[in-house]
């Protein structure tokens, strides 16, 4: 994974450079890339937008405080850092964060500031307006960010970036979610999320985060058949459907699935 087919040639291998790089990805241009030098930096531009969007346990009608959202990171037993490894949000998503914000009258970090005069001068907070954007970070910044898990983070993000600017993807997804997955294969997905602080209330959410794990973390030390509490057959089986059924485009030429693990008498 470390030469991922999913940045540009020159991002491809562990990016080094001290500046935020910002990179549009050639085959769906609408996705945007945020490739931080450092989590810290990474969380003082995103960390709020994500405890408005999807995190359990928090309001989704306001903007948290500079105060709150300390507060609900050290709650959730995290740090800036490790709030978040990885964002994606779709056009809607961070129009109402700023929205909301403008509301309550928000004084912005200057790298929201930052966000804000990128994402106007790109035209994704024009009403209607369709753009993903996404995030990684460099490897090296955590013992846990190799090589390898940047590009895992990368294949992830990109494959939310996917569901919300290709709406016939985010609809074979969720019809794979509601129809091919049984009742206990949903529930397992749900529970697995709602461990790592993803709001079950917010079904959209179970459904797109459920693709991106499924099919799209290859990284065992992020994803594996046991942290859902599945066997290895049974959550070979689930990839197997997924990817057959999967339409074609980038995503599904660069997505494969693990040799189909036998049952023993």
């Amino acid at each position: 994974m470390p030469n991922s087919p999913y940045a540009p040639r020159s991002r491809r291998k562990a990016n080094t450079d001290p500046h935020l790089a910002i990179f549009r990805f050639i085959p769906n241009p609408r996705i945007l890339v945020l490739d931080f030098p450092d989590l810290h930096d990474q969380g003082m531009m995103l960390n709020r937008v994500a405890a408005l969007i999807e995190k359990a346990g928090l309001p989704r009608d306001h903007v948290l405080t500079d105060a709150e959202l300390s507060s609900a990171i050290a709650a959730h037993g995290d740090t800036p850092e490790t709030y978040y490894y990885g964002h994606d949000y779709s056009a809607a998503s961070r129009q109402r964060f700023f929205q909301l914000a403008d509301q309550q009258k928000i004084a912005l970090t200057p790298r929201e500031q930052m966000l804000r005069r990128l994402l106007n001068q790109e035209g994704y907070l024009q009403p209607g307006s369709l753009g993903a954007l996404i995030s990684i970070p460099h490897a090296g910044l955590d013992p846990q960010i190799d090589a390898t898990a940047r590009a895992t983070i990368l294949h992830h993000e990109m494959s939310h970036g996917e569901y919300f600017n290709n709406p016939t993807y985010a609809s074979y997804a969720q019809s794979f979610f509601k129809t091919a997955m049984t009742d206990a294969d949903r529930a397992a997905f749900i529970r697995f999320l709602t461990a790592q602080d993803y709001d079950p209330a917010d079904t959209d959410l179970m459904m797109n985060e459920t693709q991106a794990y499924l099919m799209h973390t290859p990284d065992p030390r992020s994803f594996y058949a046991a942290a859902v509490g599945l066997t290895d057959h049974a959550l070979n089986l689930l990839q197997a459907g997924f990817l057959l059924g999967m339409p074609k485009g980038w995503l599904r030429d660069c997505t494969s699935v693990p040799s189909l693990v036998t049952v023993k008498n």
